[in-house]
């Protein structure tokens, strides 16, 4: 029997995100080149990125037809099942014998033969099983977080310290929005291309729409803006609405020394560098030699080819010999604001991670604010919803840094104004700090912080 292309593009990625630690959303942008067809690629990307969203929703289920927990079978054992199972449970359109007999197929082309009369069994179960409510199937004596988490399938430990912080409502929120296709936004790079690209897009058979928050924004839908003219042309880049303010929060001027310290992948510098203008000057830095040279590659296709790349350690005392007027600190972080976007962060993280990631930005922050000039500003950011990374890393650093102020949240809505869309208020984004924050679920963006700091 042949597998589709899709089943076949799906298996692979989640192969390789449990066993090579790559992300989804990276190998199925690879995988999905201009050959593969609209459809396919739709239907790829719903499968991985649904199984890794409900992996352990789906374990549970599986468990109960199982001798040993299917995290313990062979890997392609495993993803086959993961597979059938979403597949049975989640796409009403998908024919169930599809789904079976080729979850069957996958585990035999993986040589993993003597499994095929299991993966077979378990699935074909399933298919006659009633759609019971889950909640009947789980443990009278679970504790509350412990049943949030099967059932919208979270790590336990994330749900617990949510539901501390925030409370049943804004956790269960939370959790639904984590487990939603989020919306494919887009940055028109400047506005004479607009046209041009709004009309690439529809050509190319995607579906366009306004932004929810900015104006040079839109959002996307039936497939990849990849695939267009208009992005192979640098008008117009991928990059969610939260992710496109961050860098605007600075107010580069014309002429501005610009620093970019965790610039790759690249997607805020370019908002940068327009600003600045040909009289200014934007450093783009980060640590990592290969994450550089794939940010070369998107500044190439920008036209941005003349932006100075650094290699350099940001925790350590910064190699330069000037002062900067602006500097953005797009800190490594936990990610927990894009658990939608990518699902694969949500088995990989740790809590003790988070202690990690703090003394690192803690770092990053304080050298930043050695290099920033007097009446200069600087972003720090996440793309994180904890506090240990946000809040409490502003506050730590700016008790030790003297003649450094936040920004007040007057300050900073009247810079932002001018890009939102009419009737969205810029200082619903902002907290009592001047804190800029969006939350999965109550913006349609990612979950992102950032605050910005001047020196006096």
């Amino acid at each position: 029997m042949q597998i589709s292309v899709a089943r076949a593009i799906a298996y692979e990625a989640l192969r390789r995100v449990e066993a090579e630690g790559a992300y989804a959303t990276d190998v199925l942008h690879a995988d999905l080149a201009a050959k593969v067809k609209p459809q396919d690629a739709a239907l790829a990307t719903e499968i991985t990125l649904g199984v890794l969203r409900w992996r352990r929703l789906l374990d549970f289920l599986l468990d109960r037809s199982l001798k040993k927990p299917v995290a313990k079978l062979d890997l392609p054992v495993a993803i086959a099942l993961r597979m059938g199972l979403f597949q049975l449970c989640f796409l009403d359109r998908v024919p169930a014998a599809a789904a079976v007999n080729e979850s069957v197929e996958l585990v035999k082309r993986a040589r993993k033969a003597s499994a095929a009369t299991l993966v077979n069994a378990v699935l074909r179960r399933a298919t006659k099983e009633p759609n019971e409510r889950v909640e009947r199937l789980l443990p009278a004596d679970l504790s509350q977080a412990e049943r949030l988490a099967v059932l919208h399938s979270h790590p336990t430990w994330m749900v617990e310290r949510w539901l501390a912080r925030l409370g049943t409502a804004a956790t269960e929120a939370l959790l639904a929005a984590n487990n939603k296709t989020p919306q494919l936004s887009c940055a028109i790079n400047g506005i004479d291309h607009r046209d041009e690209v709004l009309s690439s897009l529809t050509k190319a058979g995607l579906r366009v729409f306004p932004g929810k928050l900015l104006k040079n924004a839109i959002a996307v839908s039936g497939g990849s803006p990849a695939r267009s003219d208009a992005f192979h042309k640098g008008w117009m880049s991928i990059q969610d609405e939260a992710s496109q303010i961050v860098p605007l929060l600075l107010e580069v001027r014309p002429g501005d020394r610009v620093l970019d310290v965790c610039a790759a992948p690249g997607g805020k510098t370019p908002t940068l560098v327009r600003a600045a203008g040909r009289m200014g000057m934007v450093v783009a830095a980060d640590r990592h030699a290969h994450r550089l040279r794939a940010m070369r590659t998107q500044f190439e296709r920008l036209g941005l080819g003349n932006v100075p790349v650094v290699e350099l350690d940001a925790t350590k005392s910064l190699p330069f010999g000037t002062e900067f007027d602006r500097i953005l600190v797009d800190a490594p972080c936990s990610g927990t604001g894009t658990l939608a976007r990518h699902p694969e962060i949500r088995w990989r993280l740790k809590p003790e991670q988070l202690q990690e990631f703090h003394a690192l930005q803690m770092q990053m922050l304080k050298q930043a604010l050695a290099q920033l000039a007097r009446g200069g500003r600087l972003v720090y950011s996440t793309c994180s919803t904890e506090p240990e990374e946000n809040d409490e890393v502003v506050a730590e650093v700016l008790a030790v840094c003297p003649r450094t102020r936040r920004v007040t949240a007057e300050e900073m809505t009247r810079g932002l104004s001018q890009h939102l869309v009419a009737g969205v208020e810029a200082d619903t984004l902002f907290g009592r700090l001047g804190h800029f924050r969006t939350i999965p679920g109550a913006q349609n963006c990612d979950g992102f912080f950032a605050v910005a700091i001047e020196k006096e």
